[in-house]
């Protein structure tokens, strides 16, 4: 049994401090204490956890060691190792121990993995098969992607839109995002039109079940729509497309991102309609296609334009 010297308040107390003061949802803050979790349940399999306080360096590398073992993706062991250092720091912080044993531990992939996102042919291959505006069966699938590919939008985002965040006059979105940072995004036309066809469908479906909310995004017995839900959506019209995998929501807002730098978009305007705190997480979609490096080169490097005799 894993000895528990203040281990359940040290765990509680950490879990209130994401929730309340870093305001990380419940699925983001579970995420973090599972690897907490996951790191006492190790040494309680080998030997006995004690508690915090008692481990040093030489543990932190045994269970690193362990990881390695296990085959686990690279960014998966990067996010272990950062879930117990904040972990660590939060203990620190309090006065709860006197050392943290992950300072100076570092695991860097080589090789970062680039965002998936969909060519702009794929994007309207996707749309197409979300459904039309003359299609009442996927009018409530339309609108989601429309407005999920046209904004860049998180899918928790997505799924807690409300009606007084839309501005239709002047196509705006006042996104409530990650710490409760509230961003401004516009919408085109075609994610208006979806969204004003879907709504009286909603409207149906509100009434038929009792239901009375101004979310926006709704299942079939008129509650609010889940992220759970939102996913099995892109899911089902992935395989209504001549696409060969499945859409998840994180692909459309690296589309979104892609598609923006590639059309010129300025990158901080693109960190701004991310959301992103830092540019460097939103330099990662600054790939480009190699048609779109070739026109480029051609078009601005003036010796490529100048014709050779044969």
């Amino acid at each position: 049994m894993v000895a528990m010297a203040n281990y359940e308040e040290q765990m509680m107390l950490y879990r209130d401090y994401l929730l309340s003061e870093r305001q990380y949802s419940k699925k983001t803050a579970q995420a973090y204490l599972s690897d907490i979790q996951e790191f006492v349940h190790f040494f309680d399999q080998n030997g006995g956890f004690k508690q915090f306080s008692k481990i040093d360096r030489f543990d932190v590398r045994i269970f690193l060691n362990r990881l390695y073992e296990m085959h686990l993706a690279k960014s998966t062991i990067a996010r272990k190792i950062s879930s117990l250092r904040t972990f660590y720091g939060f203990l620190l912080d309090n006065d709860l121990l006197t050392q943290n044993p992950f300072f100076g531990i570092e695991f860097r992939s080589k090789n970062k993995k680039l965002p998936q996102f969909l060519y702009p042919n794929e994007i309207l291959d996707y749309l197409h098969s979300a459904g039309s505006l003359e299609d009442a069966e996927h009018l409530r699938d339309l609108a989601l992607v429309e407005l999920l590919y046209a904004s860049g939008m998180r899918i928790f985002e997505l799924t807690n839109l409300t009606f007084p965040q839309i501005d239709f006059a002047n196509r705006m979105l006042n996104i409530i995002g990650k710490g409760n940072k509230q961003r401004i995004i516009p919408f085109g036309k075609p994610a208006a039109q979806a969204l004003q066809k879907y709504f009286p469908w909603r409207q149906e479906q509100m009434t038929k079940f009792g239901q009375q909310h101004d979310f926006v995004f709704i299942n079939t017995r008129g509650r609010q729509m889940t992220e759970t839900g939102a996913e099995y959506i892109l899911k089902q019209i992935s395989k209504r497309s001549t696409l060969t995998g499945s859409v998840h929501p994180h692909m459309l807002r690296h589309s979104f991102a892609t598609h923006m730098l590639n059309n010129g978009a300025d990158i901080r305007t693109v960190q701004e309609l991310l959301g992103h705190a830092s540019l460097s997480t939103t330099q990662i979609y600054t790939h480009i296609t190699t048609k779109n490096l070739q026109e480029s080169y051609e078009k601005f490097f003036d010796r490529a334009k100048i014709k050779h005799d044969d």
